[in-house]
């Protein structure tokens, strides 16, 4: 029988401390319900006594439904010297509605006495008065024993107290915290050891990342009779971050046999972090396990000449099993089993010789020699084996170009793009303005070639990105420019290297435009 193991995201709440994330309270309604929709027992909406954007987050909630998740309300323990029901932050926790509760206390000594400034007597009461005030409202209480390991390293009788005083008044949950993030795996499975018979309510954990360990603690947590994960999708948080939710997921149902989520919701998993990120307007990182860009991507020969045989020979599981895809990069590590796959994946014919491989190949790696990165630009990829193999002649040809910058002393500057290009044997000359001069150039291109090519109108750039290949040079250096365009259909990347910054943009841009064209009128 598998392990049921619940899960509790607190995105909303810890997640939206971490640096550079910022979520106005639109955005957490939509990630709260998308995290309902993928099947999350519990969500925390934030803490209304804090922030007056937590308690309109609260009031968006009342009138939305949530079929799946128990929206969860996050405080503190009452505070010294007054009483549940006059404490302004439990007030708000009940002002609400909701049917769960969070409120954290201290189980480090340290914190009782140095931070709060309280006794120990003191610090027991108050949060055993508070859960239980919280109980007798009718409501499901989740403890949460902040520092609850630091506590034990030093005083483990009074970390243990703190929690037997939850328990007492009725805590339905007790989430211990590895709040500091800087305990060991050992040292969390010590002590679960030796915690988990002196608890009698369901335990949980809450772990930060300060050492790279939040999810093997998690992990042995669970091992440990844990039956709650407290973490934040994509890992955010404050300092290093969070648990990763998506990665104890990935390794609780893929790998340990738990029961987290409904089977098919697996197969969510890259679309759950990847909205996150995106509506967290956060980039997403390629590395990420189970989920990133690169989690199932192949680069050295040797590995895609295996997992052309057989994917499990570098692959620890289907990436389709979590919504993820298998891609072959190709560079200047590549061999000929790299660009026979991407071709096929492409759709795109080679020789039956492998003379047309190797050509391919060795193009690639004189490129990458000069700066290019072909990995990272599919598009100029596609283009590049099409070029090779006959199967693509460009549809425009550039004549020559001209970009003028204008600044004056009070006013903006002001950039003009002239361009003269031809197509077949028709020529076309245009100008047009723009926000930058790569701007001006876009638009001064596109403006000569809609009158060719109407679907050039489909087109929007999604990303522009410019790299300093080697900083020695100074101003003079190498750079690379990735520019990241769309249309309805789908994204593609794509390149362009030159000491002279407008010229690489050039050249990502025309790659882009050519790679729209290639795709047909449609």
């Amino acid at each position: 029988m598998q392990k049921k193991i619940i899960l509790y995201d607190t995105t909303l709440r810890d997640g939206s401390q971490g640096e550079e994330v910022t979520l106005s309270a639109e955005d957490k309604l939509r990630i709260a319900q998308k995290l309902d929709a993928f099947g999350i027992p519990y969500v925390e909406g934030g803490w209304p006594g804090s922030n007056p954007k937590d308690a309109r987050f609260f009031e968006l909630a009342r009138n939305t439904r949530f079929t799946n998740t128990r929206l969860t309300a996050f405080g503190s323990t009452r505070r010294p010297g007054t009483t549940p029901e006059k404490d302004e932050n439990i007030r708000e926790l009940l002002k609400t509605g909701t049917g769960t509760v969070c409120v954290f206390g201290k189980s480090w000594d340290l914190h009782a006495r140095e931070i709060l400034g309280v006794s120990l007597e003191e610090n027991v009461a108050m949060i055993e008065e508070s859960v239980a005030y919280l109980k007798e409202k009718g409501l499901e209480v989740i403890y949460d024993a902040e520092h609850f390991f630091d506590g034990y390293k030093r005083n483990p009788s009074y970390a243990l107290e703190t929690v037997h005083a939850a328990e007492r008044a009725g805590a339905d949950m007790i989430v211990l915290c590895d709040t500091n993030g800087g305990s060991m795996p050992r040292e969390v499975q010590e002590i679960l050891k030796h915690t988990m018979p002196a608890v009698t309510s369901p335990v949980g954990m809450h772990a930060h990342n300060d050492c790279g360990l939040a999810l093997a603690n998690s992990l042995v947590a669970v091992e440990s009779g844990a039956t709650m994960v407290q973490g934040t999708i994509n890992g955010y948080g404050e300092r290093c971050g969070n648990a990763d939710l998506i990665s104890v997921i990935g390794n609780l149902q893929g790998k340990m046999g738990c029961a987290c989520l409904a089977e098919e919701k697996l197969k969510q998993l890259t679309e759950l972090s990847r909205y996150v990120s995106e509506v967290a307007n956060m980039p997403p990182l390629n590395q990420r396990p189970f989920v990133g860009k690169s989690a199932f991507a192949h680069k050295g020969g040797v590995h895609v000449s295996a997992i052309m045989k057989n994917p499990a020979a570098y692959e620890h599981m289907d990436p389709e099993t979590v919504g993820n895809r298998r891609r072959v990069l190709v560079s200047d590590l590549s061999g000929k089993s790299n660009i026979s796959y991407k071709s096929r994946e492409l759709g795109l014919k080679l020789g039956g010789n492998g003379y047309t491989s190797q050509k391919i190949v060795n193009e690639i790696k004189r490129l990458e020699n000069m700066g290019y990165q072909f990995d990272a630009a599919e598009g100029s990829l596609e283009l590049l084996i099409k070029r090779v193999t006959g199967q693509f002649e460009d549809a425009f040809n550039l004549e020559s170009f001209r970009v003028t910058i204008e600044k004056n002393r009070s006013g903006p500057s002001t950039s003009q793009a002239t361009i003269k290009i031809s197509v077949g044997k028709e020529e076309e000359i245009t100008a047009a303005e723009g926000d930058g001069p790569v701007n001006a150039l876009d638009n001064a291109l596109r403006k000569a070639l809609t009158k060719f090519f109407p679907q050039v109108e489909e087109m929007g750039l999604v990303d522009f990105k410019v790299r300093v290949i080697d900083g020695g040079g100074g101003t003079a250096a190498k750079v690379r420019v990735q520019i990241e365009s769309r249309d309805v259909k789908e994204i593609w990347s794509t390149i362009g290297v030159s000491e002279n910054v407008i010229e690489a943009s050039w050249q990502a841009l025309v790659d882009s435009v050519q790679y729209k064209l290639s795709r047909g009128p449609g």
